[in-house]
């Protein structure tokens, strides 16, 4: 078969994150005759170009390159493509991994909308990734209707004729910003990009020890030039007006704008902090011209301009303003609505835990040219920020705790102007929102997969665009929480952390469902039917089972079907019948399966028994002690399993926690 996609894998002393790459790499979907995986290594000096010649002579589609190191990734991936015999390329570092449907789903999609380049939804594990990005596929995407400019990084697929045409190759040697320079002329260039979002495809992934390569400090004159070097493609390949605007506007905001605000520039040391200013002083003056201005919100817009003036001590003292204000959320209620969560929430800007305030005037034009001071700088970025308000927007996403895979929720917004009290000309801006979580289609349109699943808000408001925890006022009682919902074929616990955020526990949960907690008396018996009210949220018939097991030393064991039905108050009825013939004398332990028709089917042993005497059927408390193997069993110590467990590769977590039968309690007992 020809060969797909090439997966190339520049490689530089991984030490053991490599083993989530390459156990990803391994496992795709697309069948192996397809694909190839390439790993370049640049002159590793650990025991990783052993490890992948390993791999390699046990998987003939994996091939290994060891060369001299050269400083950065550039050449490694530039050979990598010379070796490719690929459609497509895909480039992947050696310490993130992709999802298992990555290659297939990522080549299909390029080649059904024609496109030179494949941008996957992402996810971040300790890293920031594209948010905006993917609300939604992208079939066709370009600068202009598309916010492509938020992902510059260089893992995606790229056709190889395309590179090859337009000879595109990354900038080698000891340097920042090659994946900027790369990226940027494929947008330039490319007849097609297609984004996929519906589908996780690419995990980034933070060391523990904080050494990927983005994360070390660099040299500002260094990488302000190769920064300059991104900027000229753009002049390249576009003429002046709206399209050069907006890519620009992307390093203006992010690569500078971003980097003189808050806590991020006051935690520098004060000479790097001022070499750092020094340079974004002298890259906005030489190639920032009024028509970029414009394009940025104001948080971003005033910080931009007094740096373009040179005004170091005024961008400092505005940091330090800016550094007391954080997003503060507020969960209001969490109720069923069908098979769907509604959640109400509230969203604003807080100084200190106290609401933040903005003038109610914000009639007239604004001002050009940079603040007078920064007095005046506070009072435009307020001023425009509340003249702005009819564009804030509040977000709720599903996160995925382990991979930290996300999702958007369908939201519906009000945005209130409040009065402040005491403070006639001054308002607070306050966002409320009820947000609709499907467990059968929130993962980007098909259920949630089993999992762990933290709520985070989203909140825009002028140049501050924050994600927070979604978690109810700290001086108010915790909302109270709907009963769990077999829903979607699921399992589905809403509850609140140790720290009170909201979060979902998708076919996770044991004890935390309740099922120790029953008694004899919440399960009658007529004739050969038993019943029972369980606080389980249904919206129709769902087939269950329970399982009888006998007595010892036989202990048979019955299995038969169970229905749960909708019942008033929101619970659910159970109803199941009892092989009365089946069942000899003495207690049958009961268990009870919520979903009998799921993939793997768990039954929850429920502290009862059947009990069949002469007197006929009762359910009652076992007799006796607890079974042997359950009082002998040793006492877990799940703070030192847990440390032990983060050790190990994520795939390995999986298949453990898969091989243990997923029963591990939510968030609560984890200190999330």
């Amino acid at each position: 078969m020809p060969v797909k996609v090439s997966v190339v894998v520049p490689v530089y002393n991984p030490g053991p994150y490599i083993e989530d790459c390459i156990a990803s790499v391994l496992r795709q979907s697309l069948p192996r005759d397809e694909y190839e995986v390439i790993f370049v290594d640049d002159g590793s000096s650990d025991e990783t170009p052993a490890r992948l010649d390993a791999v390699a002579a046990e998987h003939p589609h994996v091939h290994v390159i060891h060369q001299e190191p050269s400083g950065w990734s550039g050449k490694p991936r530039n050979v990598g493509i010379a070796a490719s015999k690929g459609e497509f390329v895909m480039f992947v570092d050696n310490d993130d991994f992709l999802g298992d449907e990555a290659l297939e789903r990522m080549y299909n999609y390029g080649v059904e909308n024609e496109a030179d380049l494949i941008i996957g939804k992402m996810a971040g594990k300790g890293r920031p990734v594209p948010v905006e990005l993917f609300r939604r596929n992208h079939p066709r995407a370009t600068v202009e209707n598309a916010p492509l400019m938020d992902s510059l990084t260089p893992h995606k697929m790229l056709r190889r004729s395309f590179l090859d045409r337009i000879g595109l190759r990354f900038p080698e040697g000891r340097r920042r910003l090659e994946d900027h320079v790369f990226v940027a002329e494929a947008y330039l260039r490319a007849s097609n990009i297609s984004v996929l979002s519906d589908y996780v495809c690419y995990y980034h992934i933070k060391r523990d020890d904080a050494s990927n390569a983005g994360f070390q400090r660099f040299d500002p004159v260094g990488y302000f030039a190769n920064l300059r070097e991104a900027l000229d493609v753009v002049e390249r390949y576009t003429e002046p007006g709206p399209k050069r605007d907006r890519m620009f506007r992307r390093w203006l905001r992010s690569e500078m704008g971003e980097r003189l605000r808050s806590k991020r520039f006051l935690k520098l040391p004060d000479d790097y902090r001022r070499e750092l200013f020094d340079e974004i002083h002298k890259v906005i003056a030489e190639r920032m011209g009024p028509s970029v201005f414009a394009l940025l919100e104001p948080a971003h817009r005033v910080v931009t301009e007094l740096a373009a003036a040179g005004r170091y001590d005024d961008v400092l003292a505005l940091a330090e303003w800016e550094a007391a204000i954080a997003p503060s959320t507020s969960a209001r209620s969490v109720t069923w609505d069908g098979d769907a969560l509604k959640i109400e929430f509230s969203a604003e800007y807080a100084v200190d835990g106290t609401p933040k305030t903005y003038p109610a005037d914000t009639s007239g034009a604004e001002p050009d040219g940079p603040a007078a001071d920064v007095a005046d700088a506070i009072a435009r970025l307020e001023r425009g920020t509340a003249a702005r308000f009819g564009k804030a927007n509040v977000d709720l996403m599903m996160r995925e705790r382990e991979t930290h895979a996300q999702f958007f929720q369908p939201v519906e917004i009000t945005r209130e102007t409040l009065p402040v009290e005491g403070e006639p000309d001054r308002v607070r801006l306050v966002v409320k929102a009820t947000a609709t979580v499907d467990p059968a289609t929130a993962a980007g349109g098909v259920p949630l997969p089993a999992g762990l699943w933290d709520a985070f808000v989203r909140l825009t408001i002028g140049g501050w665009t924050r994600e927070h925890r979604l978690f109810p006022v700290s001086k108010d009682p915790l909302p109270a929480l709907p009963v769990p919902g077999v829903v979607g074929g699921r399992r589905v616990l809403p509850y609140w952390t140790v720290k009170n955020n909201f979060a979902l526990d998708v076919d996770q949960a044991g004890k935390r469902l309740g099922f120790g907690e029953f008694k004899p008396a919440d399960f009658t018996v007529a004739g050969d039917r038993l019943r029972a009210v369980l606080p389980f949220h249904v919206t129709g018939d769902v087939k269950a089972a329970i399982r009888l097991t006998g007595p010892k030393p036989a202990a048979e064991v019955l299995e038969v079907p169970a229905t749960l039905s909708p019942a008033e108050g929101g619970h659910a009825v159970l109803d199941a019948p009892l092989p009365v013939r089946s069942l000899q004398q003495g207690g049958w332990r009961l268990a009870l399966c919520l979903v009998a028709d799921a993939a793997e089917p768990r039954f929850f042993t429920l502290p009862l028994v059947v009990r069949n005497s002469p007197e006929g059927l009762k359910v009652a408390k076992p007799a006796g002690k607890k079974p042997a193997a359950a009082a002998a069993a040793p006492k877990s110590r799940p703070g030192v399993a847990r440390r032990l467990a983060r050790k190990l590769p994520l795939p390995v977590r999986r298949a453990l926690v898969r091989a243990l039968g997923k029963g591990k309690k939510p968030a609560r007992q984890e200190g999330k």
